[in-house]
């Protein structure tokens, strides 16, 4: 039972605007998501409807769960001092 990854359009523009070391990481940790949309290590961000937030060094990746497509969608990636202001 693997989920299908999709990306925001503004989320894949922040993915671009990182350096291609940092990409690659976020990109696998992403890709991780496929078989375990909650590992472990990941918040239910407070205050928002289903929204999850997962750890990958100075980064998040901000991202919604589909049980029943079985879709995860990436809304957001950052640096976690900017990631979280709207």
């Amino acid at each position: 039972m693997a989920y299908s990854i999709l990306l925001a359009p503004s989320a894949e523009r922040q993915l671009k605007a990182c350096t291609p070391a940092t990409q690659k990481r976020l990109v696998k940790r992403m890709k991780a998501l496929r078989d375990n949309p909650r590992p472990q290590g990941v918040k239910k961000l407070a205050g928002e409807d289903d929204l999850y937030r997962i750890r990958e060094g100075d980064y998040r990746i901000i991202y919604t769960i589909r049980d029943k497509e079985l879709i995860v969608l990436v809304v957001k990636i950052g640096d976690r001092k900017e990631v979280y202001r709207s």
